[in-house]
This record gives structure tokens, C-alpha cells and sequence, in this order.
């Protein structure tokens, strides 16, 4: 088979846009919980976000931003966060999220290049808004607002006459999110109302969720993955979601037993810290109601996915969404003895195949090339950048993900690399997660990233960052026999650095390219 046709391509389409979700929950469900906020112990029902999602269309209205202007958001996990995001996207604006770990540089390029009227800020957060919108040169407004609290008029707008504003159309843009930007300046990715319907749905289908179900929702949601996976898949199946502000280890084992989770949302990252963390049979709490973890974002080494379940006897489901597919793209099934270790799953919601990177003809199985995707959940462009969309869809709707590997005779997908990160080593083509896996096979290892270095003999060689456990010791060269024995010499990185931490971007994934350039 050429192409992966997934027996779930048809999914129904449903609800088209987040105001159709928002208004059907509202009606179907007006009391029942949506998000609780464990910090602060407030919650939110679907009336209660319709309401706040109305307070925010005349907010809109009265800061004279138009349909169809976008509106950026510098916030961290909360009620206030939720409701803006949501909020926004329902009065037909476009959101434009803003990463918390960005320099004011960062987001003064982010905030020029989107063009966005307004910016709500928390208050911790506002001097770093007032110093990027001075960088921008941007003449956006700057709105701070309580991060815990609820979405409020100002007083000056307070009596202003109100009218909903006109329903967004499913092709209508509704999210503008900017990429880590490893490389060069970060892209905008455009995605629809219907591209962030049909990732949500995808998502609710693929995990069979419904409304006695409640994630655990640590990623933040200035990621892709938060806010479709659990903001939207949420209000797209009805159920409920606890949001604290931010992930902590120690903590959350005892939120989700005393919350009552069925699942959890993590990435790779996460399942390290919670591995290296206590183990929650110590302290008994209680997680008979959880299902399964899903893991995203980035590939899941089979070592901590193997120890994970183990460990703690919580099955791993993995998956892979891109920012430019409203995150889902494949997924593990949810029958334990159907997933495979080491693969993000077989295509779900939407059509892959694996392409020849010098002929662009699709490969058969077992051969590696490029991973494309076709959906309804591919993006409708890169903002302002139209000979960079031209590359990235081709005109029958493929998009190039970038992201290399193979599928084999079941419709798994296995991923071997990034295309931009293909160490070429005297000809060799060499995947960096083959050197990680290596590496964390190693029992003081933690984290670990390879990457490629130029070399005047060999073109490219391979370096590697590692992060070690707390409280175990090793050194380069213990590291460098460790892996010719794993490997070989050819493979084994010529230099491997011991570090702190490994650069990261908003979803918890390693930017190897960061490492090549310190």
C-alpha cells in the first residue's frame, strides 16, 4: 500500500468551528465541570465559558479589534488563560499564544510579524510585554489581567452596547502559532477552525473520550499540544480537564489521584522527571481510575517507556502531532497488545505515506524517506510566507513534515529523525535517536541528544549532550566505551558533553540545533 488510509480518515466532521463546540456544550451540558484549577480550587462550567467567552467578545469590541485581527496571549496555565484562549477564537479573532520562555527580543519579532491589535499579559508577565511591544515598534494595546481570575470588562467599556460579533466560518482562520524557531525566524502556522475541530476530534476518537473523562493537564498552553489535545479535544467530547499552573513531579501523582484523573497528557521530558521522582504506591494514592498516559511531542525513548509502565503500571499510548497538523498525526491504538514500542502509532484523522527525499515517489514499506501528511487538520499556510507554504504543500495537500523514518507492513510509523537534523557522517546517513537510545541505556544517563558537527574528514561528526540522574556519577570517557560497545566505533559521538539541562522548547522538546551551536 502506497498511502496509510487510515480506517478512520472519515471521521464525522461534526461541529466546524470552537463557537459551534462552545454552544453545544453550553446546551447539551451547562453545569457540568469543564476546568478546575487546583491552586485557587475555581472552577469552570460549560455555561460558565460561554459566558466568559461572551465577556470577551465585548472586550474585544470595546478595544476596537475587528473579526479576523489577531490577539496574542502572554499567560501561564489558568482559568483566565483558558477563557481568553477559547474566548478568542469564539468571537471569531485569531489567537496568537505567546511563549513564557521567550526573550522580549523574541517576542518583539513574533509580535511585529503577527500584526496583533492586543495583548493580554498576567502580571507577572507585563514587563516583559511592555519590553518586547518597545522592542516591536508594534503599536498593539497591552491589557493585564489576573492570571487566576475571571475575564472581566474594564470599567470605561463597562456600559458599551454589545452585540455578539458574527459567527466565524469553518474556513476562517482561528489560531496563529509561531514554531520554536530553531533555525532562522520562527514561521506562523495558520490553522482554521475546521483544521483545530478536526484535531480535536481526531484526538477524542483516537483515545475513545467521552464525558466521565478528566486529563491531567500539565503542558502549557502556549503549545500545540495543550491547546488542542486537552483545551479543545475536551470541549469537543464534554469532558473535564485540571489545569495547575505549571508541571511539577512532586505533585503530580497526588493531583491526579486526588482529582479523580482518567488520563494523563505528557511528553517525553515529563516521563524522565517522573521516573526519577517518588514513586506514588509509597504515599497510596489512589490511580485504579486512570486509563492510560499519552505521550507526544517528541519520540518517547523505549527505555523510560518500557520503565514508565513498570514502574508505575500505567500503559503509554504514543502519538505525534506537528504544530502544522493542529497537533494529532498518528496514534497508538488503545488495546494494550496492539501498541509498539518505539512507534508513534499508525495514521489517524488523516492520510500518510513515506516519500523518496531525491525522486519524491512513495516508498513501500520498511523504507525510510520523508513523512507526509493529508488532512483536514493540515494547516491552510505559514502566515505572511507564501513561497514557504508553496514548499510545504504540495498541490494536492500533502504537507512536508520534515521529520524522516518509515512505516512498516502493520501501518506503524517509525521516526528516525528530523530531516535538518540527519547527521551525514562520510556519507552515512545516521539518525541522532539512534545515539540517544544508546545513551540512556546507560543507568546514570537521565536525558541525552546527539547531533552532528562539521568535520573536515568526515564532513559531518557526532557530538552528544547528556543530563545525569541526581546523585549518579560518570564522565565522558565512561560514556564514549559505554557506547562503542552499544554501537561501534563509527557511531560512538567523538565528544559528549555533560551538562545541566538540554535547550528545550515550550513543548519539552530538545532543540538539537542549539547544541551545535554552543
Amino acid at each position: 500500500m502506497d498511502v496509510e488510509a487510515d480506517s478512520e480518515v472519515g471521521i464525522k466532521a461534526g461541529q466546524q468551528t470552537v463557537r459551534a463546540l462552545l454552544e453545544r456544550r453550553a446546551v447539551e451540558s451547562p453545569d457540568a465541570v469543564y476546568l478546575i484549577a487546583p491552586e485557587t480550587g475555581r472552577q469552570l462550567s460549560f455555561s460558565g465559558l460561554a459566558q466568559a467567552a461572551a465577556t470577551v467578545d465585548a472586550l474585544l469590541q470595546a478595544h476596537g479589534v475587528a473579526s479576523g485581527e489577531r490577539v496574542a496571549l502572554l499567560l501561564p496555565n489558568g482559568l483566565q488563560a483558558v477563557s481568553l484562549f477559547v474566548g478568542v477564537m469564539a468571537a471569531g479573532r485569531v489567537v496568537t499564544p505567546l511563549s513564557l520562555l521567550a526573550q522580549p527580543a523574541q517576542l518583539a519579532w513574533v509580535i511585529e510579524h503577527s500584526g496583533c491589535r492586543l495583548i493580554f499579559a498576567g502580571s507577572e508577565q507585563a514587563a516583559t510585554a511592555r519590553a518586547a511591544l518597545a522592542l516591536s515598534g508594534s503599536a498593539a494595546e497591552l491589557v493585564v489581567v489576573d492570571a487566576d481570575g475571571e475575564v472581566a470588562m474594564p470599567d470605561s467599556a463597562a456600559e458599551a452596547p454589545y452585540r455578539q460579533s458574527a459567527a466565524p466560518a469553518a474556513g476562517d482562520a482561528a489560531l496563529l502559532m509561531y514554531t520554536s524557531g530553531t533555525t532562522g525566524r520562527p514561521k506562523g502556522v495558520v490553522l482554521t477552525h475546521a483544521n483545530v475541530c478536526a484535531g480535536a476530534r481526531f484526538v477524542s476518537a483516537a483515545h475513545a473520550l467521552g464525558v466521565s473523562d478528566r486529563v491531567l493537564a500539565v503542558l502549557p498552553l502556549y503549545h500545540i499540544n495543550a491547546q488542542i489535545v486537552t483545551v479543545l479535544a475536551t470541549l469537543q467530547h464534554g469532558g473535564s480537564l485540571l489545569m495547575p499552573r505549571r508541571f511539577s513531579a512532586s505533585a503530580f501523582w497526588s493531583l491526579a489521584a486526588d482529582y479523580r484523573c482518567t488520563w494523563l497528557n505528557v511528553v517525553p521530558t515529563m516521563i524522565a522527571y517522573l521516573l526519577d521522582g517518588t514513586d506514588p504506591s509509597a504515599g497510596g494514592l489512589g490511580l485504579t481510575r486512570l486509563r492510560f498516559c499519552r505521550s507526544a511531542s517528541a519520540p518517547l525513548s523505549p527505555e523510560h517507556h518500557r520503565a514508565f509502565e513498570a514502574r508505575f503500571g500505567i500503559g503509554i499510548i504514543e502519538t505525534m502531532g506537528l504544530t502544522e497538523t493542529a497537533a494529532p498525526v498518528f496514534s497508538n491504538p488503545l488495546a494494550a497488545e496492539r501498541r509498539k514500542i518505539g512507534s508513534p502509532g499508525q495514521a489517524f484523522g488523516n492520510e500518510a505515506r513515506i516519500v523518496d527525499l531525491a525522486s519524491g515517489t512513495v516508498l513501500p514499506d520498511g523504507a525510510a524517506g520523508e513523512i507526509q501528511i493529508r488532512g483536514a487538520n493540515v494547516m491552510r499556510g505559514y502566515f505572511r510566507a507564501p513561497e514557504e507554504t508553496a514548499r510545504a504543500i504540495s498541490s494536492d495537500g500533502w504537507l512536508r513534515t520534515g521529520d524522516l523514518g518509515y512505516r512498516d507492513g502493520d501501518g506503524f510509523y517509525f521516526i528516525t529523525g528530523r530531516l535538518k537534523e540527519l547527521i551525514i557522517k562520510g556519507g552515512e546517513n545516521i539518525a541522532p535517536r539512534e545515539i540517544d537510545e544508546a545513551l540512556l541505556k546507560h543507568p546514570a544517563v537521565l536525558e541525552a541528544a546527539a547531533f552532528g558537527v562539521a568535520d573536515a574528514a568526515y564532513g559531518q561528526e557526532i557530538e552528544a549532550g547528556v543530563v545525569l540522574k541526581p546523585g549518579l556519577a560518570s564522565d565522558e570517557a565512561e560514556l564514549r566505551a559505554f557506547c562503542q560497545r552499544e554501537l561501534g566505533r563509527f557511531k560512538t559521538p567523538r565528544a559528549i558533553r555533560i551538562l545541566s539541562e538540554l535547550p528545550k522548547g515550550p513543548s519539552g522538546k530538545v532543540q538539537r540545533l542549539r547544541l551545535q551551536e554552543d
